[in-house]
């Protein structure tokens, strides 16, 4: 069967779920088990297309014929984008294999930094689709406000929490009420990240027939995108970005001595949604692990329904996410699960959470003797970004009990 065709299987059964555990007479034995096996048949479909997918991108390296440089020139030549050659170039050959014309375009367009280590801060259009790529990772960036800066100076955002505030109604010829506004700030520094060395065999670099950016940048994305996106979820704050789980304000914490050192109730979820205020609600969603979600998609409500609901795959139209009490689900691996005191679920309007990326992504390539005896080139990618939690009434985070 096809993706498309196991999609459409998909979003049909999905479809019927989320009729049958709307139903108002819902049956806890027939229509539990209707739910329970297509639950099941859903998770076959989901392991199946996975399986196509994965297939179909080893399938696609493995056929990547056209070479970097021949790509980055068709590119240059489409774009008007001379420094993506050049820095096709430059990942095979380091700075010996540009000429006078492409320093003047390095120069113009990008920057380097002189020494036998050869870093050059790549061409804005290249720095984009890496971080357009970090979308992939973790799901912190799917959901938050990215804003991109070109200096690495401090900024501060001004916060207000103006949820309690309302006017007044005033007679004829009164005087006006006064009200004054507390105004705090929250800093969004940043913090220089790094991809650590990723060593690339010489066979693959003076092979022309791979696509040797595209490797490279893997790899890197892969690093880089895994490291912030734990920060930007469990951040401490001190030397770090402050994770949207830090900072995040408590609002439910599971009483000692009931099941929720490892799990959460169904009345728990529902205190958690409701602390959040009804103005940052019609935008909220949850976000937690996998695991997490394995025991949520056990709870019933007081009438014995599922409370999780499945989504439509995303893309097909019409579709929709995973759902849990009518809010959309984000799974990200790096909240914590659910143990004594751990901070598992979180809820809210996450767009309040925002990630600030410097735009000066720099790599580095080395050719010195720890690598070139392991006949190997080296690349590092550092990047400069920070994130925090701006507005802290939009979000609110589940604590398990602590015994």
């Amino acid at each position: 069967m096809s993706i498309q065709a196991l999609r459409e299987k998909r979003g049909t059964i999905a479809a019927a779920l989320q009729e049958l555990v709307n139903k108002p007479d819902f049956d806890t034995v027939v229509d539990q088990a209707t739910y329970d096996n297509s639950m099941a048949e859903i998770d076959k479909i989901d392991a199946a297309i996975k399986r196509i997918v994965d297939a179909n991108a080893k399938l696609a390296e493995e056929a990547s014929t056209a070479s970097m440089a021949e790509g980055a020139d068709r590119a240059a030549r489409n774009k008007g984008n001379k420094a993506m050659s050049v820095y096709a170039k430059w990942l095979r050959g380091g700075d010996a294999a540009l000429n006078a014309e492409d320093w003047a375009t390095i120069r113009n367009t990008m920057s380097t930094t002189t020494g036998s280590q050869g870093g050059f801060s790549v061409d804005s259009e290249v720095a984009t689709s890496v971080i357009d790529r970090l979308r992939e990772f973790g799901g912190m960036r799917a959901v938050s406000t990215v804003i991109a800066t070109s200096g690495f100076g401090g900024m501060s955002f001004p916060t207000s929490d103006g949820t309690t505030e309302e006017g007044e109604i005033v007679a004829e010829n009164a005087t006006v009420g006064r009200q004054s506004v507390a105004f705090g700030t929250v800093g969004l520094p940043v913090f220089k990240f790094s991809s650590l060395d990723v060593a690339v065999p010489l066979e693959l670099i003076q092979d022309s027939n791979v696509d040797i950016e595209g490797f490279v940048q893997g790899r890197l994305v892969t690093r880089i995108g895994r490291v912030t996106n734990r920060m930007f979820t469990t951040g401490t704050g001190t030397g770090q970005p402050n994770g949207i789980a830090t900072a995040a304000t408590v609002g439910v914490t599971a009483a000692n001595g009931t099941s929720q050192v490892t799990a959460v109730t169904y009345d728990s979820l529902v205190n958690l949604q409701h602390s959040v205020d009804p103005a940052y609600r019609a935008m909220a969603g949850w976000m937690f692990n996998d695991t997490t979600l394995r025991e949520i998609r056990k709870i019933r409500d007081g009438q014995q329904r599922p409370i999780f609901v499945p989504g439509y795959e995303s893309g097909n139209p019409g579709g929709s996410p995973d759902r849990l009490l009518g809010s959309p689900i984000t799974i990200n691996q790096d909240v914590a699960s659910m143990a004594a005191s751990a901070r598992s679920i979180l809820f809210g309007d996450f767009s309040g959470y925002y990630i600030r990326d410097v735009m000066a992504l720099e790599m580095y390539r080395f050719t010195d003797s720890a690598f070139t005896r392991n006949g190997q080139v080296g690349f590092l990618a550092l990047m400069r970004t920070g994130g925090n939690l701006i507005d802290a009434n939009k979000v609110r985070v589940f604590v398990n009990a602590a015994t």
